[in-house]
């Protein structure tokens, strides 16, 4: 790292050096991203693995793929009020902090062997991860003078490879261990990722921007007793319902899938009526709202399957796909590695591709990106579709997974950088803080839709329902592309 007198200099102690020409705080907002997201696609890699195994929970499938999506539909869910906890309580660096230790709390409890407690870790970790997701992002803002600052894309950069890097190391450590040595050691190994993470998080928070120790609008003192009254309340009417439905001999664990569900889907609807409905914006805000809402819409169906790489597609290859490479074995779980070093490999072509593209003024737009996402995500179930025949005579080559994982990320490196960039730019003024967590709700509403489907009767892993998949997310790319002259009208100045 080579020394550097950077305009951090006034506000951050200690020698100043930079990391890779950026504040030296990037380094500790990447190292802990990277292990946060080492314990998470560790836990992840094994989650639906260990529901479904008989030396696991020895679950179903359908029941497994639902507590999945339960789980991802909750992280992404909590976002919202995680980014609401860092600006009015506790600001984004305590508030990461919480939430790192939160996770931890979690996988420990996770590696108890016990069903009882289960989960209640998993609880945890997805509270910890919703709390920490918008934060963390926050503060790498921070580091940078304003929007303009020509460091800042390539700050995001690096910090994006420290996502991948922890997302592509975690299944080989953490779900070797859990695989074949034991399911509760390996969820102890993400508990020691996310401890060390939170450790150098608390030794670098010297190198953070002064604005990440700041509460931006804290709660009043009334709204402070207002909002505790509210969640009390809440409270209180879950304890009164489940302990009705307790002791009257109904519960199943449905009981608290399909709410948490139903949530997932009724929250995101909420959010953006509240938004269209809103007064104070401009007739152009509104019009842009309304050309914002055919993107979410498209994004909740991409994500919908796409999630599915995690639970559908991993409990078939544990039964389905012979895992021996040139006579080696390998466990499952590893094939969750797969897109993370996709992405490293081919986000730099993808914005290579781009900045080409553009400089002969035949960059696609952003209309035709999240067609192609759409369309991509579509055809790699259409590829799905060949394995599913295949596996009635036998196990399947494990190529058909990779194949499969990269039509997928092809199609998330033309859909969601595109969908972060266009979020930011139709923003209303009043809601441009809060657009990302609305953003982050499409992967909730597509993930409560898997679950719902899946824990109620329809077994996603069949040729109907994957072809039916399929189908929807090419015929909804094909609908984008078709009417986007009105979706351009809607955006306005956007592009």
């Amino acid at each position: 790292m080579a020394s550097s007198l950077t305009k951090d200099a006034a506000s951050t102690p200690g020698p100043q050096k930079t990391f890779f020409g950026h504040p030296r705080g990037l380094a500790t907002l990447f190292m802990t991203e990277m292990w946060e997201r080492f314990s998470y696609y560790g836990m992840r890699a094994l989650l639906p693995l260990y529901l479904v195994a008989p030396a696991g929970l020895g679950l179903d499938a359908g029941t497994a793929i639902a507590i999945y999506s339960v789980y991802m539909s909750t992280v992404y869910l909590l976002a919202m009020p995680g980014g609401w906890f860092g600006d009015r309580v506790w600001g984004p660096r305590k508030t990461t902090a919480i939430a790192a230790s939160v996770i931890m709390a979690g996988h420990l409890v996770l590696a108890l062997p016990m069903t009882a407690t289960f989960y209640f870790g998993l609880l945890l970790v997805a509270v910890g991860s919703g709390l920490l997701k918008s934060n963390i992002s926050t503060m790498v803002g921070h580091l940078y003078d304003g929007p303009n600052d020509p460091r800042r894309d390539g700050g995001f950069t690096l910090f994006y490879i420290g996502i991948n890097l922890g997302a592509f190391a975690a299944p080989l450590i953490i779900g070797t261990v859990g695989q074949n040595v034991n399911w509760h050691f390996g969820f102890a190994l993400a508990a020691l990722g996310m401890a060390l993470g939170l450790v150098q998080f608390l030794l670098g928070t010297k190198h953070l921007d002064a604005k990440s120790h700041v509460v931006p609008k804290p709660l009043s003192a009334q709204e402070r007793a207002a909002t505790l009254k509210k969640a009390m309340i809440w409270l209180l009417v879950a304890v009164v319902f489940y302990g009705i439905v307790g002791g009257s001999g109904m519960w199943t664990l449905k009981w608290a899938t399909n709410p948490l569900l139903i949530i997932g889907l009724i929250v995101p609807v909420v959010v953006l009526l509240r938004i269209k409905r809103d007064k104070e914006l401009t007739p152009t805000e509104q019009t842009k709202v309304s050309g914002y809402i055919w993107f979410f819409v498209a994004a909740a169906v991409f994500w919908m399957i796409y999630d599915q790489g995690g639970s559908t597609l991993s409990i078939f290859a544990d039964s389905n796909v012979n895992t021996s490479v040139f006579g080696w074995e390998f466990p499952v779980s590893w094939f969750q590695s797969v897109n993370p070093v996709l992405v490293m490999a081919l986000a730099p072509v993808a914005a290579w591709l781009w900045l080409y593209l553009a400089r002969s003024g035949k960059e696609p737009s952003t209309i035709a990106k999240f067609s192609a996402g759409l369309a991509l995500i579509g055809i790699s179930f259409f590829v799905f579709l060949l394995p599913l025949t295949a596996s009635g005579d036998g196990k399947v080559s494990p190529w058909w997974i990779v194949l499969i994982y990269f039509c997928q990320t092809v199609g998330e490196l033309c859909l969601s950088p595109v969908g972060l960039s266009v979020t930011t730019k139709m923003a209303p003024a009043k809601y441009s803080s809060q657009m990302m967590g609305v953003w982050f709700l499409a992967v909730t509403a597509g993930d409560a839709v898997t679950g719902l489907l899946s824990n109620n009767g329809v077994n996603l892993d069949t040729k109907p329902m994957v072809a039916v998949e399929a189908l929807a997310a090419v015929l909804a790319g094909v609908a984008i592309f078709m009417y986007r002259k009105r979706v351009k009208e809607l955006m306005g100045d956007v592009r």
